[in-house]
């Protein structure tokens, strides 16, 4: 077996770095907007009077980062050539999301917006692959300029991980579709001009089959925002949303009838291993940095990383990141060859222990750095806080140890292990 990063992602992330010191570094030091990045950014980020909103010239200048990271060729990376990518393949985005993340907090890879010079394109990936030649007119390039966004809306008020008892509905009335219900923790809906509603359209409660998308523009009459969910970090773009006889025409259903669920877990998937690489790229930051500060900072006449204390946990924290690291990428290196439903469990594993291994190293990074670790001044505190949502959206991960679990003891449907190479 070979564990060596292929020449051509070693070679791209050298393109990478020196894209980023020669474009984006001079970016997010000029006109003041480092303060986006060091202890004043939850005030520079958030509109408080606003609903706790982004400003619009921290997303302003994420705008500018992406417009100078697509005239350069990176953004659009991870999509099909068709789309003006590079067809980035899932082992090469993992490796390079983790190698963005070890970087730390910056504008080349912001944690909290999702937001990268390498983009990453889950909802238009969507559109790509199960969309009518219509529905990708619309959306696929205006979405990539900015111009169009669709937001995810799958969580209600009453039902997270368990969509198959999702109450929205859709029923049939002529030619149109005729939405009621809610949705909560909508993501982008400070400036999406559609939503993707997920809604039941036939079967029973808990049943797989019977759930359909929709793309809904947000001037339909009956959709309302009511407001923003203020989270552990800021700024929000999480919505409450209703659906009151929300009418649209059969024309706006995403994929086949009965059949969205599958449309979600083409999302998820791809969403929770890139997710994971950047939460161990975050990780590996924490543990060096703490070891970085501990074999410079003098206590009672020593260095701190002479004390066990200091070293075992730093030492454990740096054991599980090598062992995630091979999981992601092994995870990574199957999505790319075989369906993403034979290799779920390892997508659900890879997940829930980056997210958790984050946590921990963020967590052990404030312990070690004492007070000022605790301090905005650090970018600790807010790397745990963005991380930590991970361990709850995109399925929880007592649902993604659930699907593990499922997988070993033969109760997970048709689940079927990876084939062999």
């Amino acid at each position: 077996m070979d564990f060596e990063i292929p020449a051509d992602i070693k070679a791209y992330l050298d393109v990478l770095d020196a894209f980023v010191e020669r474009e984006i570094r001079p970016l997010e030091r000029e006109n003041d907007n480092i303060r986006f990045f060091d202890h004043r950014r939850e005030h520079a980020r958030t509109n408080w009077d606003n609903d706790g909103q982004p400003r619009e010239e921290w997303e302003e200048l994420l705008a500018e980062m992406k417009r100078r990271a697509d005239k350069a060729g990176h953004f659009r990376y991870a999509l099909p050539k068709e789309l003006g990518g590079q067809d980035g393949s899932n082992l090469a985005m993992a490796i390079i999301r983790e190698h963005l993340a070890h970087k730390g907090l910056g504008l080349h890879n912001d944690l909290q917006n999702e937001s990268s010079i390498v983009g990453n394109f889950p909802s238009l990936l969507l559109v790509h692959r199960f969309g009518t030649k219509e529905q990708k007119e619309q959306f696929i390039e205006p979405s990539i300029q900015g111009k169009a966004r669709m937001g995810f809306g799958l969580t209600e008020p009453n039902h997270g991980s368990d969509a198959t008892f999702m109450e929205t509905t859709a029923v049939k009335r002529g030619g149109d579709w005729v939405i009621n219900g809610a949705k909560r923790f909508n993501t982008g809906m400070h400036s999406a001009t559609h939503d993707l509603v997920f809604a039941r359209t036939s079967g029973k409660p808990g049943e797989p089959r019977g759930i359909s998308a929709f793309i809904v523009p947000l001037t339909t009459p009956g959709f309302k925002v009511e407001f923003m969910w203020w989270t552990f970090n800021m700024p929000s773009d999480h919505a409450e949303v209703t659906l009151k006889d929300v009418v649209v025409p059969a024309s706006s259903m995403l994929g086949e009838e009965g059949m969205a669920l599958d449309v979600a877990q083409t999302f998820v998937h791809e969403n929770r291993i890139r997710q994971a690489a950047s939460s161990l790229g975050a990780a590996q930051y924490c543990i060096d940095m703490s070891v970085a500060y501990a074999n410079q900072r003098i206590v009672f006449g020593k260095k701190l990383s002479t004390n066990q204390a200091i070293q075992f946990p730093l030492a454990e924290l740096h054991t599980e990141a090598e062992m995630v690291r091979g999981l992601v990428r092994k995870t990574a290196w199957y999505l790319d060859r075989e369906h993403h439903m034979q290799v779920s469990e390892w997508v659900a594993m890879a997940n829930y222990r980056g997210n958790r291994l984050v946590c921990n190293a963020a967590d052990q990074a404030m312990q070690v750095h004492g007070g000022i670790g605790y301090s905005r001044h650090k970018p600790f505190e807010h790397i745990f806080r963005h991380h930590r949502r991970y361990r709850i959206t995109e399925g929880s991960e007592e649902i993604q140890i659930r699907r593990v679990a499922g997988a070993l003891f033969g109760m997970w449907g048709a689940q079927k292990p990876p084939k062999k190479h």
